[in-house]
């Protein structure tokens, strides 16, 4: 028999073998579906629930989402089948949902539940935008492996990435998800890539405003009032130049200045429009409060009834929008009596001279409630009643009567009791301990609560910089039924110590600078091993290390210690200072001295050593207020001199050289936060001087040797400081800077020391050559202390008498603790004199430029600016001009 034949026998006796089971699942299905009718409806049991289809869900997690349960009885056909498919689609998690019928026996059915899982994540991508914009947008979506992957979860995705860039003025942005399988396509095992293709297109801007229905206010205003909503700016100098120049002439001839002041006003308002600290971008929620604010400054100016009828955006082109805004300003109204009620602590009379407001002044809501709660300039009624304890007072104002013009005002005062401070408590130091905070705070357990107190301890801790300045805000938590509040300030720890690393190139020198601050130093826990992370800290004591090295022949070394609060109980600062400085020069040295030069120079071997020793006492006083503080100081400072005679009119340069001086600084700084103040002011005025010991001696002083006479050295140094700042508009902060400095003596034969001088210039950095107490002030635009009487000489005298103005318009571009920045625009004015014989205070050079600022807790602060010197500096010709600085903690200030 052939193989085929075989074959053809197997397949025969094999269908002959199933055809009893084949008839078997038929005759069940249809047994199945005799016993369902559509037409009648029968009520069963259930007997029993399978769910099939599923690789990760739990069955039993299944069955009672699906609202079904053993035992229950349904109807079939009817509702509770149908309403258990849609409680598992709902869920989102599923393709396909099918219920089946396994078994009836008797009144009971056995059910069977088939789902088909949506398929998983596996990774995602991007396409189309910068890694940067990526790292954004992922930490918005927050996908994660393993989630499922629903029509929910792509359109959240793709509204989430859509928003993001919406918010960056990309209307137009197109997200597209391709969902790609991970790998095999099974029911057991489904996972999906999915490829996020992001389209920015270009940035939609604001190409015109148009306001329609005002009348008290020009068009330019009322987009004014408008902060982030802004018609994108344009430069068109020469359209249509021509017929404003011809119009001008003819205007000039026939004398109508009122028409030449207008062509060249529309002439500038239609085509130049400059936009520099706000770009023109739409933002739907920011664009909702502008109009809010429009509606603010209608009613700030007596437009009680102001309103916008309505306000349209449409698309102009591919890149461009338009805004129409529709308002009614209504009438102009004016107070016609204001009326207090309730108040028992203070009269009507003096509450109404605190408001400011009266009978016949302009209606003005943003005024009134300013002046009512809170002012940040000024006094208002709320902190009389909050800083005097009544923490639970209020002020309604109630419009009693309107009409024609007129408004009645009716303020409505509830005193209540006054609280008392039950708990004070910090929370989130993870390293400064509760009892440095706490001695910083105004508020107490057992005071009356106080307003002011709370705000002033803010920021005495924003003045620590231990914290995040944007981030402190104290939590009160009031209990008005026995009267007493519970404050707690939480506080987000910022590095505080710094590193000073730098090396280059300066003065003829490799130069070479290591420093380190702790700036919340711990010294009882000094020797605590365990306390070393990496150096203890947490006791806002502070100690600062520094090295310097100038190539082979200069070398400084200095310590700080600072203990901020002496005894524990009253902000007492004990500083103690070492320094030592050496600088020499080994070998024969070459040197022709300018004729008008007097010093000497020596061939050979020169050294100039420094030892210097400060011991100073600050505290905070009471009066006149409690932002006043009074240092005070003992300095001794020694020099030893070997042939070193360059500092010196006359002289052969040795000798040992002595200061013993007593500072003393009265200083008052209500700076808001250190880092960048926005309000505030930072003045001192302090007094050096050394024991007049000429004035005690009958020693001819023009005869002496500079060894001799200069042996005790005697001075006194005024120096007065005063910088104020000013919030233009938010963030944008005016500050004014001015210095003085004047270096006197007590005994005109003895003249004034070659020590402690002025020399300004530059980027007030000090290097080797400060070794004889010199004071280097920065000023930009010139070169290091090139305006410096004689300097060119190098005579290197110094000044005895200087000035420094500085302006300056500072933006940031980061608040953030981590790294603070902002950019700045400058103009400087300043000198510096021999004596009071060419003191001139109107002799000033100056200069201008840009700068840049960035605040990094680990170094402290770092500047770059370029400044423009406009005055030639006799004999030293690249002096002035354009001159690139480089600043670290202030140098320039």
């Amino acid at each position: 028999m052939c193989k085929n034949e075989w074959s053809r026998w197997v397949l025969f006796f094999g269908i002959l073998f199933l055809m009893p089971f084949l008839s078997k699942a038929q005759t069940n299905e249809k047994d199945l579906l005799s016993q369902i009718s559509y037409d009648h409806p029968q009520k069963y049991t259930i007997g029993g629930i399978d769910v099939s289809g599923i690789s990760y869900l739990d069955k039993s997690v299944v069955i009672m989402l699906s609202d079904l349960e053993k035992g229950q009885r349904i109807k079939i056909p009817g509702d509770d089948i149908t309403t258990a498919i849609h409680n598992l689609w709902n869920q989102g998690l599923f393709d396909d949902v099918r219920i089946y019928a396994t078994k009836i026996k008797g009144d009971s059915i056995f059910l069977n539940i088939y789902l088909r899982e949506k398929p998983k994540l596996n990774k995602y991508s991007f396409t189309g935008i910068k890694k940067s914009e990526q790292d954004d947008i992922k930490d918005k979506i927050n996908l994660t492996h393993g989630d499922v992957v629903s029509n929910h979860l792509i359109m959240r995705t793709e509204n989430i990435i859509k928003n993001f860039y919406r918010d960056k003025g990309f209307l137009n942005a197109e997200v597209t998800i391709i969902q790609k399988p991970a790998g095999p396509r099974n029911n057991r095992n489904e996972f999906e890539d999915l490829i996020i293709n992001v389209k920015k297109n270009k940035r939609v801007k604001i190409a015109q405003i148009n306001i329609y229905g005002n009348h008290a206010f020009s068009d330019d205003k009322v987009r004014k009032a408008m902060k982030d909503t802004r018609e994108k700016g344009y430069f068109n100098p020469l359209n249509p130049l021509g017929m404003v120049v011809v119009n001008s002439v003819a205007d000039i001839v026939t004398l109508k200045p009122k028409k030449l002041k207008n062509e060249w006003v529309n002439y500038f308002t239609k085509n130049y429009r400059l936009q520099i600290f706000k770009s023109s971008k739409f933002i739907e929620s920011k664009f909702q409060d502008d109009l809010n604010k429009i509606i603010a400054e209608y009613n700030a100016k007596g437009y009680r009834d102001a309103q916008i009828v309505k306000d349209s955006v449409y698309k102009i082109d591919k890149s461009d929008i338009g805004i129409d805004i529709y308002l009614k300003e209504g009438d102009k109204y004016y107070y016609r009596k204001i009326t207090w009620v309730g108040n028992t602590i203070y009269s009507s009379k003096f509450l109404s001279a605190v408001l400011g407001i009266k009978p016949g002044d302009v209606y003005n809501k943003k005024l009134l409630e300013t002046n009512l709660n809170y002012n940040d300039k000024g006094f208002d009624v709320s902190s009389l009643y909050m800083d005097n304890g009544y923490l639970f007072f209020s002020a309604t104002p109630v419009e009693t009567y309107v009409g024609n013009d007129s408004i009645d005002l009716q303020i409505r005062i509830h005193e209540g009791k006054q609280a008392r401070i039950n708990k004070v408590t910090v929370s989130g130091n993870t390293k400064t301990n509760d009892h440095v905070i706490i001695r910083e705070l105004r508020t107490k357990p057992g005071q009356l609560f106080s307003r002011t107190a709370v705000i002033r301890s803010v920021r005495e801790l924003a003045n620590l910089k231990y914290f995040n300045a944007q981030n402190l805000k104290p939590d009160i938590k009031p209990n008005q039924a026995n009267g007493t509040v519970d404050i707690n300030y939480s506080v987000e720890e910022t590095s505080a110590d710094q590193i000073e690393l730098s090396g280059g190139w300066g003065y003829g020198r490799v130069i070479g600078t290591i420093g380190l601050s702790f700036n919340n130093f711990s010294l009882r826990n000094f020797f605590n091993g365990k306390a070393w992370r990496p150096v203890p800290s947490g006791d806002g004591q502070k100690l600062s290390l520094r090295f310097q090295t100038y190539g082979a022949g200069y070398m400084s070394a200095g310590i700080t210690f600072t203990e901020p609060w002496l005894g524990g109980r009253k902000p007492n600062a004990l500083t103690v200072s070492y320094y030592y400085s050496i600088y020499s020069i080994n070998g024969e040295t070459t040197v022709t001295p300018d004729p008008e030069d007097t010093a000497y120079y020596y061939n050979g071997n020169q050294k100039f050593v420094s030892h210097a020793i400060t011991i100073g006492l600050g505290k905070r006083l009471k009066w006149p207020d409690d932002y006043f503080t009074l240092y005070q100081a003992i300095n001794i400072q020694l020099y030893n001199l070997e042939n070193y005679a360059s500092i010196f009119s006359v002289g052969d340069g040795n000798g040992r050289y002595n200061n013993l001086n007593y500072t003393i600084t009265l200083g008052r700084n209500s700076v808001d936060q250190p880092i960048y103040p926005r309000s505030g002011s930072d003045i001192s005025l302090s007094l050096e001087l050394t024991p007049p010991y000429s004035l005690f001696s009958n020693k001819d002083y023009r005869t002496m040797s500079d060894a001799e006479k200069y042996k005790w050295i005697e001075y006194y140094k005024w120096k007065f400081k005063a910088y104020l700042y000013f919030e233009l508009m938010p963030k944008m902060v005016l500050v004014t800077k001015a210095r003085f400095g004047y270096l006197g003596t007590y005994n005109n034969d003895l003249g004034i020391t070659p020590f402690e001088r002025f020399y300004l210039g530059g980027d007030g950095l000090s290097g080797y050559n400060n070794y004889d107490g010199r004071e280097v002030i920065g000023m930009r635009g010139y070169g290091n202390e090139t305006i410096t009487p004689d300097y060119y000489k190098n005579r290197n005298l110094g000044g005895t008498i200087y000035s420094r103005y500085t302006l300056e318009l500072r933006y940031p571009i980061s608040l953030a603790p981590t790294s603070t920045i902002y950019i700045e625009a400058f103009f400087e004015a300043g000198n510096a004199w021999a004596g009071t014989h060419d003191f001139d205070p109107f002799d000033l050079k100056r200069s201008a430029g840009i700068g840049a600022r960035i605040y990094l807790p680990m170094f402290g602060l770092l500047g770059l600016d370029w400044g423009y010197g406009f005055d030639e500096i006799p004999g030293i010709p690249d002096a002035n001009g354009s001159h690139f600085h480089f600043s670290m903690n202030g140098s320039l200030d």
